[in-house]
């Protein structure tokens, strides 16, 4: 018998704890495996399988979310699985419950596109502040795409069209494949050592993220982001973006996108042109006109106003400014005339020579004062400096070492030995005399 205190669980009741525990510690995980025993009963609900080489699990895929997926779904297809585990109570059985499909391809190439865009973003190569102005008027091309794609033939077309002015060079490389990713960066190399581009386009047509590989390869994006020629970066449709698209510095939805935005459109500015040239010749007919009516009006009143009356008015008005400086310099001579005689009076009363005289007998005084305080001083240093000698001939060394003594120091570190404990037979030490110094090895310590 059980202990009375232990808890009695029923089926249900236990295999309602195991849910909880299992959709608890399995909130939402990712499962990439191969479609097994797939069946589609009338509810719409899909019932399969997911397994490898070792293990499966059952899976239930409810209408809802079925509904909602894009992917067709066939028995051996391999896919990345999103959902979350739980417990079919009735049975007991542990399931997966499905909420999206994904082709495992494809889904790879996400992740892989997702990593390496966070990567180059953290690194600055889709900053906004390093991406290049385009050319607003590019007189020379280049376009970096396959030369026998739909891509080339929608670029040369709409640039005919557009700006005929501009010559077009083709940078050849292919857009898909395994080989595509090198090319595409060698293309871009030639383009920046020849320096003949104004702007540069990089394209192709849509297909899908498999398709696009090339230009969400990191190589790709570093030469994108290394070149000197601005880029504009036009691949695949409008809903489509690839790392290449973020790290150029242009983004165009399509092709012919691309080759609208890298250039003006020729008949808009013809017409720009000429409706600009009928204003500009309107407006210096009106320029034309005003002046010539103004000219109209001077020469009139030149004719009221005769040159020479002009002349009369001035001389009278410099002869009366001539008058009046005359007056003002005379006024100011007299001005200064008297205060010059008011100073030589008042330094006549001042007699420099007997404030010269006080002035010499104060400076003999201080002179006088300044010596006998400086003698004063130097008699009293020179009196402490013998009372100095002798404390410090009293307490020298030299005194003990005259009388038959000597200082022991270690030839290694020049530390004095006080005691026998600092050093030891076959050590060399110096022995310093009055007149000199002694080289000494220990032969034997007597403690």
């Amino acid at each position: 018998m059980e202990p009375a205190s232990e808890h009695i669980y029923t089926p249900s009741e236990l295999n309602r704890e195991i849910k909880l525990h299992l959709e608890a510690g399995f909130p939402r995980i990712l499962l990439e495996a191969e479609i097994s025993n797939l069946a589609r009963p009338a509810s719409g609900h899909l019932y399969f399988s997911l397994k490898d080489s070792k293990a499966q699990i059952r899976c239930a895929m409810f209408r809802s979310s079925a509904s909602r997926q894009r992917l067709a779904v066939e028995n051996g297809m391999q896919v990345l699985a999103r959902g979350r585990v739980s417990v079919y109570e009735p049975r007991g059985d542990y399931q997966f419950i499905v909420d999206r499909l994904e082709d495992a391809g494809e889904g790879l190439l996400q992740r892989q596109f997702e990593a390496l865009k966070k990567k180059l973003e953290a690194e600055g190569l889709f900053d906004p502040s390093h991406k290049q102005m385009i050319p607003p008027y590019p007189s020379r091309i280049g376009l970096i795409t396959s030369a026998s794609g739909a891509a080339v033939r929608d670029l040369l077309h709409v640039l005919g069209r557009r700006w005929p002015l501009a010559e077009v060079l083709i940078y050849p490389a292919p857009v898909q494949g395994g080989e595509a990713p090198g090319k595409i960066c060698r293309a871009l190399a030639a383009a920046n050592g020849h320096q003949w581009a104004d702007v540069l386009i990089i394209s192709r047509g849509g297909g899908s993220l498999e398709d696009l590989a090339a230009f969400n390869d990191e190589a790709v994006a570093r030469a994108v982001y290394e070149s000197v020629i601005p880029v504009i970066s036009a691949v695949g449709h409008e809903t489509d973006f690839s790392i290449t698209d973020f790290v150029a510095d242009l983004r165009a939805p399509t092709p012919s996108a691309a080759a609208e935005l890298a250039t003006p459109d020729h008949a808009a500015l013809q017409t720009a042109f000429s409706r600009s040239f009928r204003q500009l010749a309107l407006r210096i007919q009106a320029r034309l006109e005003s002046e010539s009516q103004r000219l109209d009006h001077v020469a009139h009143r030149l004719q009221q106003r005769h040159p020479s009356v002009e002349l009369d008015q001035l001389k009278k008005r410099l002869q009366l400014q001539h008058s009046r400086l005359a007056r003002g310099a005379e006024l100011c001579l007299t001005d200064r005339a008297r205060h010059l005689s008011m100073l030589s009076g008042r330094l006549r009363a001042s007699r420099p020579d007997r404030l010269l005289a006080h002035l010499k007998e104060r400076l003999q005084a201080a002179r006088k004062a300044l010596d006998h305080g400086i003698a004063g001083s130097v008699q009293a240093r020179r009196e402490q400096l013998s009372g100095l000698a002798r404390t410090l001939q009293a307490v020298s060394p030299l005194e003990t070492i005259g009388r038959g003594y000597a200082v022991i120091t270690r030839a290694d570190t020049g530390e004095v030995v006080s005691t026998t404990d600092l050093v030891k037979p076959g050590d060399r030490i110096f022995a310093g005399l009055s007149d000199g110094k002694l080289d000494c090895t220990v032969n034997e310590i007597d403690p």
